[in-house]
């Protein structure tokens, strides 16, 4: 969550390395994914493009494998190059619920894709490596800069992709389980405030927007918490950001010890946040802030230090920052701009090459937990968020400045400010057009899948994630599946 890296919400938990970072550099105040989800945020970061240009509509629809990323670009222009850990952002990949679950998203029914969410403490005060699997790829990353960066003569471009801090699959869910579980140590949990933590509003469910609505009830959200259930929720989240940060501390360490600090970029981000049960959801999926609002941190040569940028910016941004340092021509049309002129801290009125970055971010979702393709407009104080085809759900509209924790919908009252805010997002994306092309690829997509399995068809769907909903009633939503086809 992009808000841990500033003021107040890092008084939450302590992150120093994070905080290093913004000592000696630049931290983004109003960074965006451009999808709230693993796959399709990556497969922005890595082209520069906006969702609805990749195509990647979910977790199992990304990039294509021989995409022309921003590392390949860079290895061509004699930069070496090096990738650990979590990638995810080409297609294919993901388990069959997941993709089952956003291609039915149309379907008029409800089942529950998730595990109730839920903490579990593990080891005593000593067990500091909690999350293996992230740590093998930190030390290969660490290893890497010791024994290979430091003899280079190339200059080197390096890659660490974390799976924290991210909730662990349930074992008590359906195919590969729903992710559920927020997992941590006595060691990282004593870096959290409990104090600190903010207990969300706990919207009633009769109040909520249609598709919170269906968000909160998939994701297992819809039932009684206790306000302790809650906090320990937050809490086990922070602390899993804690553990997040001493692996960039590794690297930074790794770089400084080398000598390798005074001159290497660090750029530190996610691909999506946590809403960690505000909205009474938990997980990502979400337009609203804990889900997409990312850190973005930059530190090294050039960069102006302890600037906060306030400007709005977004993942897309990544792909021509990283040919503008490594000074490579950007040779197609692209949805981001360069943030090197930010970093610099010059005037955002100082036109850069390819002309005046614009005032606002755009992030879309067209994959599981929502039924209804999402945009979101972020520009000035506004966060205005369109449904579907902009006629059939009601959009939102909040006053990020009167209202940080976007409690009221305020898209009624100030209808001249959603007819303009409506108008920009159409000349940026004929949102109606995509969603209906997102319905149609789900239906196709579906029906290729559901011949595929001949007879067996029913006996699948039935072990999802969802089957403890499914296997109540399965004929009721086989006759829901039927009609939606």
């Amino acid at each position: 969550d992009g808000r841990l890296t500033f003021y107040p919400g890092n008084q939450t938990v302590d992150l120093p390395f994070i905080n290093f970072m913004k000592k000696y550099g630049t931290v983004f105040l109003n960074a965006y994914t451009n999808s709230p989800i693993c796959c399709p945020s990556r497969a922005a970061m890595w082209s520069g493009l906006f969702t609805h240009l990749t195509e990647s509509w979910n977790n199992f629809k990304g990039l294509d494998p021989d995409y022309v990323t921003w590392m390949d670009l860079m290895e061509k222009h004699g930069y070496h190059t090096q990738k650990y850990g979590k990638l995810d952002y080409t297609s294919g990949h993901h388990s069959v619920s997941n993709r089952v679950e956003a291609w039915t998203r149309d379907v008029d029914f409800l089942l529950r894709q998730e595990g109730r969410p839920m903490v579990n403490l593990t080891g005593d005060r000593t067990h500091v490596r909690v999350m293996e699997a992230d740590w093998r790829n930190t030390d290969k990353a660490v290893n890497w800069i010791r024994e290979e960066a430091v003899n280079l003569t190339q200059p080197f471009v390096l890659y660490l992709g974390l799976n924290l801090p991210h909730p662990y699959p349930s074992p008590y869910a359906g195919e590969n389980f729903g992710s559920s579980t927020f997992l941590t140590s006595p060691y990282w949990l004593e870096k959290v405030t409990y104090e600190a933590i903010k207990i969300p509003k706990w919207s009633s469910l009769s109040e909520m927007h249609p598709v919170d609505y269906y968000s909160s009830y998939t994701k297992n959200c819809t039932g009684e918490f206790t306000k302790q259930e809650v906090r320990n929720i937050r809490a086990f989240y922070y602390a899993m950001c804690a553990e997040t940060d001493a692996m960039l501390g590794e690297m930074i360490s790794a770089l400084r010890d080398t000598g390798l600090l005074k001159k290497t970029i660090v750029i530190f981000t996610a691909d999506h946040g946590e809403l960690a049960m505000e909205h009474r959801q938990f997980y990502k999926m979400s337009m609203y802030e804990g889900s997409s609002h990312v850190p973005l941190v930059v530190m090294g040569p050039g960069i102006k230090e302890q600037q906060q940028v306030p400007n709005v910016v977004s993942l897309v941004d990544i792909y021509p920052t990283m040919l503008d340092i490594a000074r490579i021509p950007v040779l197609q049309k692209l949805s981001g701009y360069s943030l090197m002129p930010l970093l610099h801290g010059k005037a955002e009125n100082e036109v850069s090459a390819t002309g005046p970055r614009p005032s606002w971010v755009l992030s879309e979702f067209h994959g599981c937990n929502v039924n209804s393709s999402t945009y979101m407009l972020r520009t000035g104080k506004w966060k205005y968020i369109a449904y579907s085809d902009g006629r059939s759900v009601l959009p939102q509209l909040f006053d990020l400045s009167d209202d940080p924790d976007e409690l009221t919908n305020v898209a009624v009252k100030f209808p001249v400010m959603v007819h303009s805010l409506d108008k920009i997002l159409r000349s940026i994306v004929n949102y109606p057009k995509v969603s209906s092309s997102v319905q149609e690829y789900n239906k196709r997509q579906f029906m290729s899948w559901k011949q595929s399995l001949g007879q067996n068809y029913s006996n699948v769907i039935a072990n999802l994630r969802w089957h403890q909903d499914w296997l109540k009633d399965p004929k009721k939503y086989e006759n829901a599946i039927d009609k939606w086809l």
